[in-house]
């Protein structure tokens, strides 16, 4: 995903502010002044089917008041993650974002809504950094630091594509989630097989879910007592997304997982 200096700028200093100073900077810089009221996407369990599900999820974020996502599908799934964690948990919840990045808005957005327990963990940080309320720190998402159930909360949106051993996922968020704690998971994804012309990007093969993949990892999650909190249909031939550097075409799954 490229997202140009000047945003990485703006959303940097953005998670530098705590309380009032956040509000006035999101104000200052995005003409908004929430988030008011609730979001209302209740697709936790969903594939993207068109460009109109895109324009009215990125509407619902600026309605809200919300800094929203430069890579403008992915406010589809954040926004789905948002409403699930807000509908389910209250603001002492603990929440990992599992291969968060600096752009990254779903711990942002919580933030706004008052959570405070918030750390995106990634490869690419170097150190430990604290903004705000938010830690970012460096974190293989399959060997975290986390206690055996201290998490209520794990978020890994457009992630697992990149390289991700999905036993060693799946085992490792059943280890720190609590009993009844939440994993939502999105991907790249096309009903059919994806021919990526064995591209690379980020350093591992570019990979897009197929749904015979995304069946089998709902079926190795269960193993590890995750089940979903909503049915989810995998048929779909919608390809909203558009990876221009690559030449690929192919939409986004998002689904939720509860531990038993």
């Amino acid at each position: 995903m490229f997202v140009p200096a000047r945003v990485k700028r703006v959303l940097r200093r953005m998670i530098e502010r705590t309380g009032a100073g956040a509000r006035f900077f999101i104000e200052r810089e995005h003409g908004v002044v929430g988030p008011f009221g609730r979001p209302d996407a209740p697709w936790n369990c969903a594939v993207l089917e068109s460009a109109d599900e895109v324009a009215k999820s990125l509407a619902q974020v600026r309605r809200l008041g919300l800094p929203p996502m430069a890579d403008l599908p992915k406010n589809w799934d954040s926004l789905a993650a948002l409403d699930l964690i807000l509908r389910t948990t209250d603001k002492s919840a603990r929440v990992f974002d599992a291969g968060g990045e600096w752009y990254s808005m779903i711990l942002p957005w919580l933030f706004l809504y008052g959570y405070r327990h918030l750390t995106a963990g990634n490869l690419v940080f170097e150190e430990t950094i604290r903004r705000g309320s938010i830690v970012y720190e460096h974190s293989d998402l399959t060997r975290t630091k986390f206690t055996d159930g201290s998490l209520d909360v794990v978020t890994c949106l457009s992630v697992i594509e990149h390289g991700v051993d999905l036993e060693a996922y799946f085992r490792e968020m059943s280890r720190i989630l609590r009993s009844g704690g939440l994993l939502v998971t999105s991907t790249d994804y096309l009903e059919t097989p994806v021919d990526t012309r064995g591209q690379v990007a980020y350093g591992v093969p570019i990979h897009v879910f197929s749904k015979e993949e995304i069946e089998r990892a709902l079926t190795l999650a269960a193993r590890h007592g995750f089940a979903l909190v909503s049915d989810l249909a995998l048929h779909s031939k919608a390809r909203v997304v558009r990876w221009e550097p690559f030449g690929l075409r192919y939409t986004f799954v998002v689904f939720a997982l509860r531990k038993a």
